[in-house]
């Protein structure tokens, strides 16, 4: 007889007021799952303001304040402190999740050696999707971009947007790291990232699961469709890699980074370079995104290792 499927926690960490709407949103999609979560823990992080207006409106979850430094890592390692399923699952405050999307992550947990699983992250645009903006770049608006898996299959890690682990995985590892994890003022991401190599490194055979058909929506608002903004997140993104990369080592730090570089963005930019002789003259200016894009990147992940190196 088969084994009942896992339970599951779902954790939606949240801290600004000007997002109520939105997390009411994320909130609702749950309470339409074909499957329910066994539990939904809304941490709010540092916002009394926000707190007091989710134990108000929204019915149906666990509201607690964030117990942890200020940041998206202690307000996640706080969401993993409460949560009491087998896995936990982490949902944005501006993302949907798809009805099925419960039932799914439950589903990929049937193979024992599987101990992480996330899926598609969608960009629902706030506004038109930018011409210039090229699909492999994604990324920079927290979606799953070109250049990630089509099919079912092991990655590295997870897109913080749409994931879950085994509770006991979480254990092992102490969760999120401190000094990794965006707030309102630090740049600092890839915590899920640094969480995932931390898990692989200590069970080498475990499995970091990507399904496209776990999917969530992602909302992006128009002032994140600005070339100033693609810039300064990719720059932030390099010194993040940087600060993963010391945590972690290079090797295991940059080595989906290098295949994306030498295959994903090389590709890109000839498809961009073919639309514009093609007569799309928007293709030019994706290509030169990507070029943009990598440029910010390196020389973010330049200066984090530089700094990292003056203060020894």
């Amino acid at each position: 007889m088969p084994s009942p499927p896992p339970a599951v926690s779902v954790v939606v960490c949240a801290f600004s007021p000007e997002r109520a709407e939105l997390l009411a949103r994320a909130v609702s999609s749950l309470h339409a799952q074909t499957r329910l979560p066994a539990e939904t823990i809304v941490v709010i992080d540092h916002a009394p303001a926000l707190q007091r207006w989710a134990r108000r409106a929204l019915d149906g979850v666990s509201v607690v304040a964030s117990r942890h430094e200020r940041g998206l890592s202690g307000a996640r390692n706080t969401g993993v402190d409460e949560a009491r399923a087998e896995v936990v699952a982490f949902l944005d405050d501006d993302a949907l999740a798809a009805p099925d999307w419960v039932e799914r992550l439950q589903a990929a947990y049937a193979e024992p050696s599987v101990v992480a699983v996330g899926g598609a992250v969608l960009p629902a645009w706030d506004r038109a999707r930018p011409r210039w903006m090229p699909e492999e770049f994604d990324w920079v608006v927290g979606c799953s971009y070109r250049g990630l898996p089509e099919r079912p299959g092991a990655v590295r890690n997870l897109i913080g947007c749409n994931m879950s682990f085994r509770r006991s995985a979480l254990d092992r590892t102490g969760g999120f790291a401190p000094g990794l994890g965006r707030d309102r003022s630090r740049p600092l991401g890839c915590e899920e990232t640094d969480l995932c190599i931390r898990l692989a490194q200590a069970e080498p055979e475990a499995v970091i699961l990507y399904d496209p058909a776990v999917c969530v929506s992602h909302w992006v608002p128009h002032e994140r469709a600005s070339v100033g903004y693609f810039v300064s997140r990719c720059h932030a993104e390099g010194i993040s890699k940087a600060a993963v990369a010391r945590r972690c080592g290079r090797s295991r730090a940059l080595e989906s980074e290098r295949a994306y570089v030498r295959r994903t963005l090389p590709a890109g930019i000839g498809r961009g370079l073919a639309g514009a002789l093609g007569g799309d003259r928007s293709g030019l200016a994706r290509a030169g995104a990507i070029v943009l894009g990598l440029a910010a990147t390196g020389a973010g992940f330049a200066s984090g290792s530089w700094s990292a190196g003056s203060a020894r």
